[in-house]
């Protein structure tokens, strides 16, 4: 049984991995930190745990916790981490951006997928974000064969939860309702994480990504369509990604048509390949807040301290 701490309890990632945290065989939650909510009951909070928890957020944090998750803004873990030091046996994930890039950290990128070795084997891990792993879990196995060669075009919506718990003028209900747009087209900071991901695996050749983001009128999920020129056959195709993804727990080719009802609540990806003309297209469906945040952590979590990398995340889909 390991000890597990929460740095910045009160948001919709911190509310789903409270939520597996606590239902995990081999974790005890031993904190959960805010500095927004100090005393304050957890589930006061996250209401759906009414029941479930009885801790309270604490202003105080245990150095010595085996692992600590940082849910925290991004911007706000390379300053929390400079202000606050753990003990050597302190493994850290984090939730944010930012340490996702190569730098002078020893933090690995946990896309367990393609990096599941150096995972094992990590004390620092970056989790990816929700649009890049949905993104580069449908891209990812061309790069592998050296075959993403031509520029690529991605278009991807998210629910409101990707925009967090703060409100602003497009977060709120009656503008979220009934409604649809994108933004940061061409230019979202996923960008850059999946780019790396790209050029790491066909020698620094990285085709121009073409990604436009929406804003859906519905809660959770992130439904991607990417499409780019591919010379093979669809058979051909369905081989690569097979091979891919063989030993993977969580990420599956399928041949049925996808849609959200099929992954929310669970830490899958399905991915779907379809060939038109000159031209593949893959579908990738994930849950922003599971897959595509908490589950991840708990999946880079279980390889870091040798668990069966399904534990306490065996979840069924909300499909009714």
């Amino acid at each position: 049984m390991i000890k597990a701490g929460i740095i910045g309890g009160a948001g919709y990632t911190a509310g789903e991995l409270i939520r597996i945290l606590i239902n995990h065989p081999e974790v005890e939650l031993d904190f959960i930190y805010s500095t927004s909510q100090p005393g304050k009951p957890v589930a006061g909070v996250h209401q759906d745990l009414l029941g479930e928890i009885d801790l309270q957020f604490s202003g105080e944090i245990n150095k010595n916790a085996d692992v600590v998750f940082l849910c925290l803004g991004h911007g706000n873990s390379i300053k929390f981490l400079a202000e606050n030091q753990f003990s050597g046996k302190t493994k850290i994930v984090d939730l944010s951006t930012d340490y996702r890039m190569n730098g002078e950290h020893a933090f690995v990128y946990g896309l367990p997928e393609f990096n599941k070795e150096k995972i094992k084997k990590a004390d620092f891990i970056a989790n990816p974000g929700c649009f890049a792993t949905a993104i580069s879990l449908a891209i990812l196995p061309l790069a592998k064969a050296g075959l993403l060669q031509n520029e690529v075009h991605i278009n991807a919506v998210t629910g409101a939860t990707g925009a967090g718990t703060s409100l602003s003028a497009t977060t709120h209900f009656t503008w979220r309702d009934n409604n649809f747009s994108s933004y940061k087209a061409f230019e979202h900071q996923h960008l850059n994480e999946i780019g790396q991901s790209l050029k790491l695996l066909q020698n620094n050749k990285l085709p121009e990504i073409n990604f436009i983001p929406n804003r859906g009128n519905f809660s959770r999920g992130i439904h991607a369509t990417a499409y780019t020129k591919f010379e093979g056959s669809l058979e051909e195709a369905k081989a690569i990604y097979s091979e891919a993804y063989k030993d993977s727990i969580f990420t599956f080719v399928v041949e049925e048509e996808l849609h959200l009802k099929q992954v929310v609540n669970t830490n899958k990806c399905l991915l779907k390949l379809q060939k038109f003309r000159n031209k593949i297209l893959i579908t990738s469906v994930i849950d922003n807040l599971l897959k595509g945040a908490s589950g991840q952590a708990v999946q880079n979590m279980n390889l870091m301290f040798g668990f069966e990398e399904t534990t306490g995340l065996k979840l069924k889909a909300n499909y009714f």
